[in-house]
């Protein structure tokens, strides 16, 4: 197997991306939420950045350099790809062509028209990829197997895919940890990181830890970028619906207009629903973090706060080594 050569076709992939005819990548980009309205043009196009920033050159041969991809014997990898924001199972397709192997992938129902694009355009630029890419119904006859999915999918993930060596993920979530002297800017940033993809990705922050005294209301005015929300039909009916909730049980709550802030001890919050929860001492906070870290994705916060942590506003912007649940794909698919 040529690694170079797959290297290369990836970065070419890059470059083609970067350069596509923006009118003909508009009437693409503008007919897919006619089939899933969650999956808008900002969304879209903020999901082919995260793909550009995967295959950055010099990330990409930084990375590859941990692995020894020389002796791998090419396997069928079944990939069980989710569907909750665009494009989400692109990561685990990369680290299987580059890593040699064969992707035969059920792709979600939410998401069967972006990764096929892909796909297509990467057998433009070698047409070698057509033998290694498949794309099916029901998986069958593989070697190894990555599934995605809820916590309720991973008990039936488990059982169903128990004889093959697997990777099977669960339900993530990601926090923000404040210490009360951010910026503007960075709660700003803060914004992006809870309402990009409409709060469905697993590195969506869903809960905002805070310093006992801090003015929660602060937050709400540096979120109003994000009004726009309320007009988006499926966003607002859940707005709504969970403030029906509230009311009818006089739960106290904030409400900005296009999302509801709860005080609470949950891990994961409904669309349209952000949680949070105050702190008195950093330290033991770091402790209540460690003990549910197989629950978290990532956390948001400055970097002196919490150790391992995203910067402000970069949540959605993982680079290539930013496995998903932190298992080392590239690591799996090397030694199966």
């Amino acid at each position: 197997m040529d690694f170079i050569k797959i290297t290369d076709s990836f970065l070419e992939l890059r470059r083609r991306i970067k350069n596509l005819d923006q009118t003909i990548l508009k009437e693409f980009i503008d007919a897919i939420p006619l089939q899933n309205p969650w999956f808008t043009p900002d969304n879209i196009r903020l999901s082919i950045t995260g793909l550009l920033n995967y295959l950055d050159e010099d990330k990409l041969k930084k990375w590859l350099r941990n692995y020894n991809l020389t002796n791998i014997q090419p396997k069928k990898i079944g990939i069980v790809m989710a569907g909750n924001i665009p494009m989400v199972g692109i990561h685990d397709m990369i680290c299987v062509l580059l890593s040699g192997h064969k992707l035969v992938a059920k792709l979600s129902s939410q998401d069967d028209v972006l990764i096929p694009f892909i796909a297509n355009e990467l057998i433009k630029i070698d047409p070698g990829f057509e033998e290694r890419i498949e794309f099916v119904d029901q998986l069958k006859g593989m070697d190894a197997v990555i599934a995605t999915g809820s916590d309720n999918t991973a008990r039936y993930f488990n059982y169903y895919f128990s004889k093959y060596p697997n990777i099977i993920r669960k339900n993530r979530t990601s926090f923000a940890v404040l210490n009360g002297s951010e910026s503007v800017e960075s709660l700003k940033a803060l914004s992006h990181d809870i309402f990009s993809y409409f709060g469905l990705g697993c590195r969506n922050i869903s809960k905002i830890f805070i310093p006992v005294g801090y003015d929660i209301t602060k937050l709400l005015d540096q979120f109003e970028a994000y009004n726009f929300l309320h007009d988006h039909h499926k966003y607002s009916n859940n707005y709504y619906y969970q403030k029906s909730i509230l009311l009818v049980n006089q739960v106290s709550h904030l409400d900005n207009g296009f999302a509801l802030f709860i005080k609470s001890d949950r891990l994961t919050s409904p669309i349209s629903v952000i949680y949070y929860d105050f702190y008195a001492d950093i330290d033991e906070l770091k402790n209540d973090l460690f003990l549910i870290k197989d629950s978290l994705q990532c956390i948001v916060s400055e970097k002196d706060i919490i150790g391992n942590s995203v910067k402000f506003g970069k949540a959605q912007m993982p680079n290539i080594w930013d496995f998903a649940d932190n298992i080392d794909t590239m690591k799996f698919l090397s030694k199966i």
